[in-house]
C-alpha cells in the first residue's frame, strides 16, 4: 500500500464518519412511517421543534392543524381521519425535518349503533351521551352539532361581563 492509496483511504472513512454523525433534522429524506406522530381526531398534543426553525408547512391543513408556541413548542390538533405531513423549514428555506402526521379515531370509551346504514357515535364514560364524530350519518351529526352549537352559544350568553 502506498502513501497515497492510505491518505485516500483515511479521507473516505473521515468522510464516512463525519457523515454519519450529522444530525437527523439536516437530513432531508422523505418521512417514514416509523417517525409518524399519532394523534387522536379531536386532541391536541405537544412536540419540540429543531432548533432555527422559520415557517412549518402542514400538506394538508384539513387532516391536522398546528400551532407555534414560545421556546420552540408546537401544538398538534387532529382535525380528520388520514395521513398528512409537516415540514420545519430555516429562514433560507431548507427543510430541518418533515414527519408524517397521522390522525386516528378515539380509541376508548366510544359505542358505534348502526341503523341500517346510518352510523351514530356515543360518547360512555361513565354514561353514553351523543358524540360529535366525522362518519356519523348526516341527520345525528347535524342534530348533535347544532345542540352542542345551542348549548355553547347560551353558556357564552350567561357568563358574566369581565372588565
Amino acid at each position: 500500500m502506498t502513501a497515497q492509496s492510505a491518505y485516500r483511504g483515511r479521507r473516505v472513512a473521515w468522510a464516512l464518519l463525519c457523515a454519519a454523525m450529522l444530525p437527523a433534522p439536516f437530513m432531508t429524506g422523505p418521512a417514514h412511517a416509523a417517525d409518524a406522530i399519532k394523534v387522536e381526531l379531536d386532541r391536541a398534543m405537544i412536540t419540540r421543534l429543531p432548533p432555527h426553525v422559520s415557517t412549518v408547512v402542514i400538506g394538508n391543513p384539513l387532516i391536522a392543524d398546528v400551532t407555534v408556541q414560545p421556546n420552540g413548542l408546537l401544538v398538534i390538533t387532529g382535525k380528520s381521519y388520514g395521513t398528512t405531513n409537516m415540514m420545519a423549514l430555516d429562514r433560507s428555506g431548507a427543510v430541518l425535518s418533515e414527519q408524517n402526521i397521522e390522525v386516528f379515531g378515539p380509541r376508548g370509551d366510544i359505542v358505534v349503533v348502526y341503523r341500517g346504514a346510518n352510523r351514530e357515535s356515543y360518547s360512555c364514560a361513565p354514561d353514553c351521551e351523543p358524540r360529535i364524530t366525522l362518519g356519523d350519518s348526516t341527520a345525528y351529526f347535524n342534530l348533535a352539532l347544532g345542540q352542542e352549537g345551542t348549548r355553547s352559544s347560551r353558556a357564552q350568553a350567561a357568563a358574566p361581563v369581565q372588565r
